[in-house]
């Protein structure tokens, strides 16, 4: 089997060394994680809904950022 050298920060090692399990490798408990999060790409067009149900997501996003603008002009001052 070929192998490859890569390198982490020692917070990621250490996180990495934490999640493994027995006598697991390190090879072992990055695959581990790689099959359990899959791709984001296999999470499109996943969500089915009806057109209510998408303008009510729509509104509420809308209503969220209207909020946040407000709140931005009131907390950051402009230069």
């Amino acid at each position: 089997m070929a192998t490859k050298t890569i390198s982490i920060t020692e917070e990621a090692y250490e996180a990495l060394k934490r999640e493994k399990k027995g006598r697991e490798s390190f090879t072992d408990r990055i695959l581990r994680i790689a099959v359990k999060s899959g791709k984001i790409s296999d999470c499109f067009g996943a969500w089915k809904m009806t057109d209510e149900e998408e303008k009510a997501v729509l509104g509420e996003l809308s209503a969220g950022w209207r909020l946040t603008q407000e709140r931005l002009a009131v907390e950051v001052p402009r230069h």
